[in-house]
């Protein structure tokens, strides 16, 4: 059968060039929004005033602004995320190497314990 066992490597999408939409994180959403925008934008201003050129230059530029809006936005998000996963991984680590110890800081301590460190 025809599909079984077969790896083709899969091709990447490079957008002006040097993009690789398929592999950078937030790069498909920021071009989907960025089209997106784009033709709202030039097509409201199209129907408002009709004037094509105009209209091309508003695309273009909302284009531009929403997708460079939309890639830093989620570029923040994802920074924030990786941020979070590594305090709650260190946390993790922490909270399994003291558990037990009197290092613990969910361990009621006593009078005697406290002394003695």
């Amino acid at each position: 059968m025809a599909g079984e066992g077969d790896s083709e490597p899969e091709k990447s999408f490079k957008l002006f060039g040097f993009l690789d939409v398929k592999n950078t994180p937030c790069a498909r959403e920021s071009v989907l929004y960025g089209s997106l925008g784009a033709l709202v934008m030039g097509l409201g201003h199209f129907l408002a005033t009709s004037r094509v050129k105009r209209s091309c230059d508003v695309a273009v530029g909302s284009y531009i602004c929403t997708m460079l809006g939309y890639w830093f936005y989620c570029r923040f998000n994802l920074a924030q995320q990786r941020i979070r996963q590594r305090m709650l991984k260190e946390g993790m680590k922490n909270r399994f190497l003291f558990e037990g110890s009197y290092l613990d800081p969910e361990k009621k301590q006593t009078g005697s314990e406290r002394s003695n460190s």
